[in-house]
């Protein structure tokens, strides 16, 4: 993405995250908690976008050296705030998720969970996490779906943000799909995420 856009997303993120509570609760991601256990243990998990780390934390406290990534300085802050009333450690970066080097062959998850990017930029960042996955190490993705504007209970409004399970399901080619979804769930997360809401869901496993 262009450093216009970059910085208008920081700029928006870090008004979101401005004060002391937190936008979308300090409750992690029932359909990550759901899916932890298919989470090798041992090694490091990433996740993208992370906020104000209401699932890094979570998952540090399950043990997991956790890596939290976020454009936004003032999630960031508010995530290692967090980790200290949760008496845990997370590494926290900040940077543009399209540009942040994920490396190869190195962590055990890769986590996204509602994070929005146009097509083009989504499906260049997967192509990124599937080299990035460890050999057994799993991808989890959850992101508002193409119908979720009739349900008006959180998520972008432009189209070209929201996700298509065949499309991101395309864009991890090189993996094992173990489940997708494209429907209907409640969700309830904060201030922000109130409500049904149609997602699309996958976790992929790398070979």
């Amino acid at each position: 993405m262009s450093e216009e856009r970059i910085a208008a997303l920081a700029k928006f993120w870090n008004a979101r995250y401005a004060g002391e509570d937190y936008a979308y609760g300090t409750e992690p991601n029932d359909f990550l908690v759901a899916q932890a256990p298919r989470l090798p243990a041992g090694l490091p998990v990433l996740c993208l976008a992370d906020g104000e780390g209401r699932n890094g934390v979570w998952l540090a406290s399950r043990g997991f050296d956790v890596t939290s990534v976020d454009v936004a300085q003032q999630g960031l802050d508010k995530a290692q705030a967090l980790a200290r009333r949760a008496g845990v450690a997370i590494e926290t970066v900040r940077a543009d998720v399209t540009r942040y080097e994920l490396g190869e062959d190195r962590w055990g998850g890769i986590v996204s969970i509602f994070l929005h990017l146009p097509q083009r930029p989504r499906a260049a960042l997967h192509a990124r996490c599937v080299r990035a996955l460890a050999p057994g190490g799993v991808y989890v993705y959850e992101a508002y779906g193409e119908r979720q504007p009739e349900y008006g209970t959180g998520g972008p409004p432009e189209p070209e943000l929201l996700a298509r399970l065949d499309d991101v399901v395309a864009e991890l080619a090189g993996l094992e799909i173990v489940h997708r979804f494209d429907g209907v769930r409640p969700v309830h997360e904060g201030r922000h995420h109130r409500g049904d809401a149609h997602v699309v869901q996958v976790v992929a496993r790398k070979p």
